[in-house]
């Protein structure tokens, strides 16, 4: 999809989430400019995920617009891809690996239409981009969480979108996934894709990611992960958690330091 690199990926303005009648998000601004990798940074509860949601219109905001690329998303839909948290899919379903991986198609194919040699040939070259090429016919079930995850991914990728975004890509899985993870990243990355992870980690944000959406109900700031990231960000995100609040003098020294 060709779009002016001026023009955001995202751009969210005056966005108000609420469940019920308790706030979520609430007067959410922001602008993401193009081929980011961010992370969307926050306590348990302060609306991470449901900014994805909302995003995707899975949940009605209250108030506010959003635009993708100076789109509404009804006109950009199949250019975005969605990843959920691992824990939303029944597992037990029986599936194999190689099934879930095709279903990235399926939003190309349309109503009664069979997956062509060319999508089944992208499958297997995803599943194997995430080391999961042997494990094509497991039955989902029997795979391990870290194995899950790269399963989810490899079916995004087959949906070959200009912006992905993981619900906790991160969760639940073992070093060696999420190195694979973060390698794709930069691939997605390299190839002017823009890309949305909700993350916990505080030791790897600066890392991984180029820039941060940091949210507690309401945001806090956004911006190049350099320059909003930092002991102060941190505190006002978290409030008096002492736990972070020691990560976030550890983050702030190794940057005086000059270590990463």
């Amino acid at each position: 999809m060709a779009v002016k690199e001026s023009v955001p990926a995202l751009k969210i303005k005056q966005l108000t989430v609420n469940y019920d009648t308790t706030p979520v998000l609430w007067d959410v601004d922001l602008e993401v400019p193009q081929g980011k990798c961010v992370g969307i940074i926050g306590p348990n509860g302060a609306g991470k995920s449901t900014l994805l949601k909302a995003m995707m219109e899975i949940v009605k905001p209250l108030s506010g617009c959003m635009e993708f690329w100076g789109k509404p998303l009804k006109k950009v839909r199949s250019k975005i891809a969605y990843v959920p948290q691992r824990s939303s899919v029944d597992w037990d379903f029986p599936i194999t690996a190689y099934d879930l991986v095709l279903m990235g198609r399926f939003g190309k194919l349309g109503l009664f239409k069979w997956s062509s040699l060319a999508d089944r040939e992208a499958a297997r070259k995803a599943m194997d981009l995430l080391g999961m090429d042997s494990f094509a016919k497991r039955q989902i079930s029997q795979l391990s969480g870290g194995q899950q995850q790269r399963l989810f991914l490899a079916r995004a990728l087959l949906q070959e979108a200009d912006m992905l975004l993981m619900d906790e890509p991160f969760a639940g899985v073992d070093m060696a996934t999420e190195k694979v993870i973060i390698s794709v990243f930069d691939q997605l990355k390299k190839e002017g894709k823009t890309l949305f992870v909700v993350h916990h980690d505080l030791h790897s944000v600066e890392q991984y990611f180029d820039w941060v959406i940091m949210l507690n109900t309401s945001l806090v700031c956004s911006g190049p992960t350099e320059s909003v990231f930092h002991a102060e960000s941190i505190a006002k995100t978290y409030g008096k958690n002492s736990v972070l609040l020691d990560q976030a003098a550890k983050l702030s020294q190794n940057k005086t330091l000059g270590f990463k």
